[in-house]
């Protein structure tokens, strides 16, 4: 089971960080990461396998959220069929 990351938001530095520690912290393991800075804001999108986490699906979406308010983000987590399904033509 593999989840998409996005986090959207005023750049600053340390949010790279900060979210990959979360999924450190939860055993989300990223395997692919983009990112851009347009003049000041932050675009992100992660990829994580997420079927050795520690923490549920759930409490993790709830734990990047509260991390997203925290520093003034928006991190949303969706699990990948939701997100292909979403974006099938």
């Amino acid at each position: 089971m593999r989840a998409v990351i996005t986090v959207v938001g005023k750049d600053t530095v340390g949010i790279l960080a900060k979210v990959s520690n979360l999924c450190a912290e939860n055993g989300a393991n990223i395997i692919d990461v983009t990112q851009t800075v347009m003049q000041d804001l932050f675009c992100m999108i992660m990829l994580c396998e997420t079927e050795k986490m520690s923490a549920g699906f759930s409490e993790f979406v709830d734990k990047a959220e509260a991390l997203g308010k925290d520093m003034g983000l928006r991190i949303h987590v969706m699990h990948e069929d939701i997100f292909n399904s979403m974006h099938r033509i």
